[in-house]
C-alpha cells in the first residue's frame, strides 16, 4: 500500500492538520468545517466520508467523519495517524449514560475506554490491555468545559460492538461506575496507542438506554452540540 492516498482516504500527504476532530457523522464534520473553519478545503470524499481542513483561531485543524463502530474507526484513524501525518484524534460523538449522575446535553470525556469487542486481540498481548486516552488531551479538554461554563464528567465509559443488544447486560457496566456507552473510543484509544500518538473522545450524552429516556432530538446530534464541538477545537 502506498502512503497516499489510501483505498478509502483520497487526500494527498500533508493535506490533513495534526489535530482532527472525528465525529461519526460526515454531515456532522461538514457542519463544523462550514461553522467554525476559515479557509477550508474539503480533503475527502470517499464513500461520502466527507474530510476539511481549515483554520480556527489560526490553528489548522481538520475534520473528518468516521462511520460507526470499532471497525470503521479504526480504519480511518489506522490511516490518519499512520499515513497522513495526524497526531493527535479527538472523536466527538453521542452516547447513552449509564449513571444517574449523567444527564442528557451533559459531556462525558473517557479517560478509559472498557469495551467488549475483539479489537485487541490483533496485538497479540499477553494480558488484557486496558485503552486510556492521552492525559494532556483529557485535561485540557476538562479545563475548556470548565472555562465555557459547560457540565462534564470524566471517566470509564464502555465501547460496545453491538448497537442492539439483547443481552441486558449495561446494568453491570453501570454497576462499576461506567458513566456511559458508545460504539468507538477503545478502538481509537488502541490505534492511537499502537502508532504512539495521542486520542481522546469526548461525548454528549443523548439518552439513557438504562431507562429508555431520549431528550436531544437527531436535528441537535447533528448540528446542535455545540458544546462539545467548541471543548475539542479549544483543546
Amino acid at each position: 500500500m502506498s502512503n497516499t492516498p489510501t483505498p478509502h482516504i483520497n487526500a494527498q500527504k500533508g493535506q490533513f492538520a495534526e489535530k482532527v476532530l472525528l465525529p461519526g457523522d460526515p454531515l456532522r464534520a461538514k457542519f463544523i468545517a462550514e461553522s467554525y473553519f476559515a479557509d477550508t478545503q474539503c480533503v475527502n470524499n470517499i464513500r461520502n466520508m466527507l474530510a476539511f481542513t481549515g483554520l480556527y483561531k489560526g490553528e489548522r485543524v481538520s475534520a473528518m467523519g468516521s462511520g460507526m463502530g470499532v471497525s470503521s474507526v479504526g480504519i480511518y484513524s489506522y490511516e490518519l495517524f499512520n499515513f497522513f501525518g495526524v497526531e493527535r484524534i479527538i472523536r466527538i460523538g453521542t452516547a447513552g449514560a449509564l449513571s444517574p449522575d449523567v444527564k442528557p446535553g451533559e459531556l462525558v470525556i473517557a479517560q478509559g475506554a472498557c469495551h467488549d469487542t475483539n479489537y485487541d486481540r490483533q496485538y497479540g498481548m499477553p494480558g488484557v490491555y486496558a485503552p486510556i486516552a492521552d492525559f494532556e488531551l483529557v485535561r485540557r479538554a476538562w479545563e475548556s468545559a470548565c472555562a465555557k461554563g459547560i457540565t462534564a464528567h470524566v471517566g470509564n465509559v464502555v465501547t460496545c460492538e453491538v448497537y442492539y443488544d439483547g443481552s441486558d447486560t449495561l446494568g453491570e457496566w453501570s454497576r462499576l461506575g461506567i458513566l456511559a456507552v458508545e460504539m468507538e473510543a477503545a478502538a481509537l484509544y488502541m490505534t492511537a496507542a499502537a502508532a504512539k500518538k495521542k486520542a481522546l473522545c469526548i461525548c454528549t450524552i443523548t439518552n439513557n438506554p438504562l431507562t429508555g429516556s431520549e431528550d436531544i432530538t437527531p436535528q441537535q446530534r447533528e448540528k446542535n452540540l455545540t458544546d462539545m464541538i467548541e471543548t475539542a477545537l479549544d483543546i
